[in-house]
């Protein structure tokens, strides 16, 4: 039991990564509280996570009701161990077709956000307390069509330095983990059926030197990483966990001819 007695908080966690982030660190012995803006899925997610976990319906967005969702939770459950500030948005803007307010959302979103949420939890951490962002290979890949959601995650990577160096005299520790393509329902825009799943898949996996997607645990396992004791003299680092796309891109089986 890595996390056994440990409180976490976890933004976005009703889906996705977050999601297998709350059940990964619910199975290692942590009590956990997940954010979301969707009652419906935060339902479900509570459901499914069963006793030691809490449901909260808050947006990074709101900073009184980041507050709120903060103090709820360390009333239940006790100072934190770990925030993991996961929630965010994708979305295509092309520099031809996207209004300003659009690419102003994902910004909001995806950098204030963060930012808030870190700013809100601190009152709430135990001394060596582990706060993790969530990143994206989009900092740095060049993909046509996505500046937005690229900009905010290239200011997640810098703001996880800024936050480490800010945040060391109290202790308290500051990485990132960077998933590549990884199956969870930001997909969802996209053809959602199997054998369109199956197809989006088969055509990435030729750019990923693994030859696949990644799994949402997978990404789940590095974060529970950061937030374990091992982790304790790690800080202002990133865990890339992109089968090899950014790291190794020469392996890919469309430059080996597979």
């Amino acid at each position: 039991m890595r996390l056994q007695g440990k409180t976490a908080f976890i933004t976005g966690g009703n889906s996705g990564i977050g999601l297998a982030t709350a059940r990964l660190f619910i199975e290692q012995g942590a009590r956990v509280a997940i954010t979301g803006r969707n009652p419906q899925t935060l339902a479900q997610a509570a459901a499914e996570l069963g006793p030691n976990a809490l449901a909260l319906t808050a947006d990074t967005q709101d900073p009184a009701a980041l507050a709120a969702a903060l103090a709820t939770a360390t009333q239940q459950f006790g100072a934190l161990d770990s925030v993991f500030a996961n929630a965010g948005v994708g979305g295509a803007t092309p520099v031809d077709d996207t209004p300003a307010a659009a690419f102003a959302q994902i910004l909001a979103i995806n950098v204030t956000g963060v930012f808030l949420t870190v700013q809100a939890a601190l009152p709430y951490l135990n001394r060596g307390a582990s706060i993790i962002l969530n990143g994206s290979v989009h900092a740095s890949l060049g993909m046509p069509g996505f500046s937005a959601y690229a900009a905010s995650k290239a200011a997640v990577r810098s703001m996880t330095r800024v936050l480490a160096a800010e945040l060391a005299p109290r202790q308290f520790r500051v990485n990132q983990v960077t998933p590549g393509a990884t199956r969870t329902p930001i997909w969802s825009v996209d053809p959602a059926d199997a054998a369109g799943m199956a197809q989006l898949e088969a055509s990435i996996a030729r750019s990923v030197p693994l030859a696949r997607m990644g799994d949402a645990v997978e990404l789940a396992n590095a974060v529970l990483f950061l937030a374990s004791d091992e982790a304790a003299y790690i800080t202002g680092q990133e865990i890339v966990v992109d089968g090899g796309l950014t790291g190794a891109p020469a392996g890919a089986p469309i430059y080996r001819g597979a």
